[in-house]
């Protein structure tokens, strides 16, 4: 078990999170101070503040990041309870990018992905430093002309180095399939997921508060899905339950931030839930739509998790348009 089960997933597993953190950083690191900026323009109604939220999240490839950003700001006044209602809608939107991107199955491609962006990122260095641009009333120590492209192809193919370690520790966790399938207490589990599906929820929601990270598990479920260990209903299950789990660390940052700050987490929470609990009764629904849109069983995974983040979104924008929230801003001052 430890060498065919535990170190496969342990291995697949950091490799994700690495290539997760990896693409974060580098996209963080290139965008830098105008994702404070992105945020205070383009958030002034809901409708503005979803495409920015589905942009940001899709770019940075972390919704997490784009919350507890959203979470900093508004306990530092910058942006208002209200603005930040719209954004949270849109980094649900947003992170369904990266599951759609593995439910492409582009494992085999892993290897060559890493080595060019590898080879890329070296030979950024052979042009030099990054160009220091001017700041405000300054001029810049080392002008930026003919050299402006360089952050970007230097953090690109970083972000392109982690997604290809993405893509490799998926292969490996994939190379348990064999061996959970002779397990008895897996078969358990998969047999009392098949009774009732809310099995799959709940350790969809364990896993990911573990982990900090819904993409890893949603991941490992599209894997498992992909070599029939678990049936499409309950990969979808512990999508929803991925969803719900990845809420934990919104909920621990709003608990250091202001009493506004904390109404951004608790929205969060509240449309993620919410969420669960709506779609619940509807799995078998959701997996029969999703069959039509895709044929194999991890990209029907990947489709469900698109339809339930924009469906959940789109069902809950127009409550954001209520007077209540500026009130409730009020009243938090």
């Amino acid at each position: 078990m430890m060498t065919t089960i535990i170190l496969p997933v342990l291995a697949g597993l950091v490799l994700f999170l690495l290539g997760m953190k990896l693409m974060e950083t580098s996209l963080q690191m290139w965008a830098g101070p105008r994702l404070q900026l992105w945020l205070e323009r383009f958030t002034r109604t809901p409708v503005r503040g979803l495409i920015t939220g589905t942009v940001l999240t899709a770019a940075l490839q972390s919704s997490t990041a784009i919350t507890v950003i959203a979470i900093g700001l508004v306990g530092a006044g910058v942006l208002t309870f209200p603005r930040t209602l719209g954004v949270i809608l849109g980094t649900n939107i947003g992170t369904c990018l990266t599951t759609e991107l593995i439910g492409l199955s582009l494992g085999g491609i892993g290897v060559p992905i890493l080595l060019v962006s590898a080879a890329i990122w070296m030979a950024s260095w052979l042009a030099g430093p990054l160009p220091r641009f001017k700041a405000q009333g300054q001029e810049s120590a080392a002008p930026a002309i003919g050299r402006e492209w360089l952050p970007s192809v230097r953090y690109g193919s970083l972000a392109v180095a982690g997604f290809s370690l993405v893509l490799l520790g998926i292969e490996i966790m994939q190379t348990i399939g064999p061996a959970l399938q002779s397990r008895g207490l897996f078969a358990w589990f998969v047999t009392e997921a098949r009774q009732s599906l809310l099995w799959g929820i709940l350790a969809g929601a364990a896993v990911t508060a573990l982990v900090h990270s819904s993409a890893a598990v949603i991941a490992m479920a599209m894997g498992l899905a992909a070599i029939q260990g678990i049936p499409v209903e309950l990969g979808i299950a512990i999508t929803i339950g991925a969803n719900v789990g990845t809420c934990v660390t919104a909920l621990i940052a709003g608990m250091s931030s202001s009493r506004a700050g904390r109404y951004v987490a608790w929205s969060h929470i509240l449309l993620n839930v919410g969420g669960a609990v709506l779609f619940y009764p509807f799995i078998h629904q959701l997996a029969s739509l999703s069959a039509l849109l895709a044929d194999d069983a991890s990209s029907q995974i990947a489709r469900s998790q698109t339809i339930f983040n924009v469906a959940c979104s789109l069902i809950a924008l127009p409550f954001c348009y209520l007077s209540m929230w500026k009130r409730l801003e009020f009243r938090s001052q």
